[in-house]
This record gives structure tokens, sequence and C-alpha cells, in this order.
């Protein structure tokens, strides 16, 4: 009897409990999703907390966080950066923050719900138990898990990851995912490095340089889905600072080496 009131008891672990995990959410005009995006967030059963990272948004989408910071206190923060600068920057210094706010996990997502906030329990469980020092939320691992994108930009970004791989030989089939979850050994060499890249060629530059530094990468199957409300970031200097960054990233970590 005792054995079977046991197996009854719900699995509880305390070390998951204990690790501090902290997702990164980058901003810039997003007032039309980031209030959803942290209720959801905040609301997990496993405990997140929150970083915005917001680039001076016209829209007063840091106005909107600060707001609600009262709400989640000690859970939600803001960081509000001067410019937009870029993707690149605005992580770099989220980064640094994670690093002296002592985070265990660092998680990188999207403030349009192209991610869905439940699968960050997935990255979280894959950091913990497996062994893996970066785990990737792939929209390409399983087939090509992608809703209500065009085909013109499926076809954009699936060959443009097969691009990334043709040219660094790196074991990750959607080199440009914005889903990624760290343990904080590797965004510690990250801040050592000089990350070159501002815009999504970021996400390539950040991936490769763990995978040289001999991190272990892992990808699990998500299904991005793109946004309803706001605008898209994407542009042609974002394209082409990918499509021509990557053979001179490549190159330069010969001579790293």
């Amino acid at each position: 009897m005792a054995e079977e009131q046991d197996r009854r008891i719900p699995y509880f672990c305390v070390e998951c409990v204990m690790k501090k995990n902290l997702v990164i959410v980058p901003t810039f005009n997003e007032v039309e999703n980031i209030e959803e995006l942290v209720a959801t967030v905040m609301g997990l059963e496993q405990s997140f907390d929150m970083l915005v990272v917001d680039d001076n948004s016209p829209d007063g989408t840091a106005g909107l966080v600060e707001a609600l910071q009262p709400k989640f206190q000690n859970r939600l923060h803001l960081l509000k950066r001067p410019n937009k600068e870029g993707l690149g920057p605005a992580y770099m210094e989220a980064f640094q923050w994670a690093l002296d706010h002592d985070y265990d996990f660092i998680y990188e997502m999207d403030a349009d719900f192209s991610h869905d906030p439940y699968d960050l329990i997935k990255l979280q469980e894959t950091l913990q138990n497996n062994d893996t020092d970066v785990v990737v939320g792939s929209r390409y691992v399983r087939g090509i898990q992608v809703v209500n994108w065009p085909l013109s930009r499926i076809l954009l970004s699936y060959f443009a990851s097969l691009y990334v791989r043709f040219i660094t030989r790196m074991p990750v089939k959607d080199t440009t995912a914005g889903f990624v979850g760290y343990k904080k050994e590797v965004i510690q060499a990250m801040i050592e490095e000089s990350i070159r890249f501002t815009g999504y060629a970021f996400q390539i530059e950040i991936k490769f340089k763990a995978w040289v530094k001999g991190f272990r990468l892992t990808e699990i199957p998500i299904v991005f889905t793109d946004r309803v409300r706001g605008t898209s970031k994407m542009n042609r200097s974002i394209i082409s600072e990918a499509i021509f960054g990557i053979i001179l990233m490549k190159i330069k970590s010969w001579y790293a080496k």
C-alpha cells in the first residue's frame, strides 16, 4: 500500500527549482504583444524571470512593462536602451545583465508569439536533463514546422539555413533560430568574444562560436507561428548581412584556431 501511495506522489525536481531561469525578450514597438506575453510567461508552471530589452520604442512598450512590474516584483525586469542599434547589441547587453544577476539558464525569445511561451519548459528540461549546453527551438529538425508564412519566406529561411550549414559545417538545421536556451557558461564565453553581427545574423554567429569553442548544441522541434499583431523587423540589410557576412565569419575562425 505504501508503495502504491509513493507512485501517486508527483515527481518534484529540487534541482530544477533551484536553477534560475531568465527569458530575454528584445522589443521595438511591441506594445500590442508584450502584456499578454509577460502574463503567459509569468504563469508557466516552471518559474521563469523575464528581462525586456527595449530600444526606445516610440509606441510606449517600455512604459507598459514598467506599469506591469509591480505585479511581478523581482521577476519582470526592464533594460531601456537609448537607440535602436539592432538585435546583437541588445542581446549582448542583456547577457551581461543576466550574468551580473547570477542566472543559470538564459533564453532568447521573440516578443510577437512566433515562439510559443509554453515551449520554454521544453527548452529548460533539455538544458536540465541532457548533456547539452545550447538548446535550439528548431523549425527544421523535424521537417518544416512553420505556420502562416508565405511560401517565399519559408523557402528563403530554409535555404538560408542550408547555406549557413554548407559554409560553416555547423551541425544545426535551424541556424537562424531565435528561440534558444543557454547554460550560463556559454554566455560567459560569448561575452569574451567579439560579436560582429547586429541583425539576425547574430543568431548564426553566436551558435557558430559556441560550437567552435566545443559547447554541445541540441535541437528540439517547435512550431513557429508568424506574428498576428505588430510589424516584422525583417529587411534587406539584415538578409545581406547574413548572406555575405557568414563567409567572412568562417574565414576568421580558421585564423582564430
